[in-house]
């Protein structure tokens, strides 16, 4: 009787019972890590709570929109969205050293977290047509929409959104089987490309990068150059993650986090207090956590009945492995810090509205079918 009242449940709402309990899981786990990364601080989890209240309802209304109604109206979304990161450009106020925030009065927020989720789904639209591959007309409009949202991001500036989002329109064309062919010969081809990499590269060292992009870049590098600076946070970071051990300290003993050498140790850094606190095995179930929401993911993806769900469901998927990846990276030093919170579980009401959007919408993918003659 009560089995069936959850299936009804889930099945009135269009929730996917699995990742939706995955999801919860891996919210429960993180609230614990922020407890401590906190220090108990009561306020701090109030806030979250409220965050994650919003971002549960905003995730429960998407839910119920079917997967053709996002497609139909893709280029509306876009265009507010380009609008308001010219209004950014234009009357944006400034936080964290960035002008990145348009503020309203009643509320302020940051345009470029809605275009994590709005480019892939304009994206999938452009793509998602009966010729797959798609034909080149399509691939030079997206690419087209990609790189400007792209330039308009990096202008604010915020190259490491910037970078994410631009990842997240590619990894469309990627599951839409478009490849890059300059010329036939394939050993010829590899070689056209590595070789504008490598001049893009160059390019962007020498006239794109501001001076403290470079500075992440050449800290990542050799942060013991400035221990004191520019390194403190990676060499903080790698000592909490090296101190964890197996087990780790115990709960709330962590030194780096607890005394505050860790800095953003609720935010960005959330990882390193994980390692320190609870060590290899808790970073290993958070891992596994994570693991299991891409499977269900990405199975849900796969089984969607036409290109437009299948390929935003896929792209979104793997824009939150990106996310998690590249936090994991940045605080274990292996990339520069970005400012890329870890999904799920850092503090912070922008970043987690976004994932549950993600899931949100994934939730559509799986719960609306299309009708037979829609199907392509």
């Amino acid at each position: 009787m009560i089995q069936d009242k959850v299936n009804n449940f889930f099945q009135f709402f269009k929730l996917d019972k699995y990742l939706f309990f995955l999801i919860v899981l891996t919210l429960s786990f993180g609230f614990i890590i922020l407890y401590t990364a906190s220090a108990s601080s009561e306020k701090l989890l109030l806030l979250q709570f409220r965050n994650l209240a919003i971002a549960l309802i905003v995730m429960l209304v998407i839910a119920q929109i079917p997967p053709r109604i996002l497609k139909l109206y893709s280029p509306y979304l876009m265009a507010i969205g380009v609008i308001l990161l010219i209004l950014v450009y234009f009357f944006g106020s400034y936080g964290g050293g960035a002008k990145r925030w348009l503020d309203i009065g009643i509320i302020r927020f940051q345009p470029s977290e809605i275009m994590k989720v709005i480019v892939p789904i304009a994206i999938a639209s452009i793509l998602s047509e009966k010729n797959i591959p798609p034909r080149l007309g399509p691939v030079l409009l997206s690419l087209l929409a990609i790189f400007l949202i792209g330039f308009l991001i990096y202008k604010q500036p915020d190259l490491g959104t910037a970078i994410l989002i631009v990842s997240s329109g590619i990894y469309v064309l990627f599951f839409a089987g478009v490849r890059i062919q300059i010329i036939k010969n394939v050993w010829i081809n590899l070689s056209v490309i590595f070789s504008s990499i490598l001049g893009t590269l160059y390019l962007a060292w020498n006239y794109f990068l501001l001076p403290y992009q470079k500075q992440r870049i050449l800290t990542m590098i050799d942060p013991e150059s400035d221990p004191l600076g520019s390194g403190y946070h990676i060499i903080q970071s790698k000592i909490a993650i090296g101190s964890g051990g197996i087990n780790g300290k115990g709960f709330g003993a962590g030194s780096q986090s607890q005394l505050d050498f860790l800095p953003e140790h609720s935010t960005d850094f959330i990882f390193s207090v994980l390692a320190e606190e609870m060590g290899f095995v808790g970073v290993i179930f958070l891992l596994f956590l994570y693991g299991l929401i891409i499977y269900r993911s990405f199975q849900i993806s796969i089984k969607s009945e036409d290109n437009f769900s299948k390929l935003l469901g896929l792209s979104l998927t793997l824009v939150f492995f990106t996310y998690v990846a590249i936090n994991i990276a940045m605080v274990a030093g292996l990339v520069p810090v970005v400012g890329v919170p870890l999904p799920l579980v850092s503090y912070g009401g922008s970043s987690l509205l976004t994932i549950l959007a993600i899931f949100g919408i994934i939730m559509s993918v799986n719960k609306h079918k299309l009708p037979g003659y829609l199907k392509k």
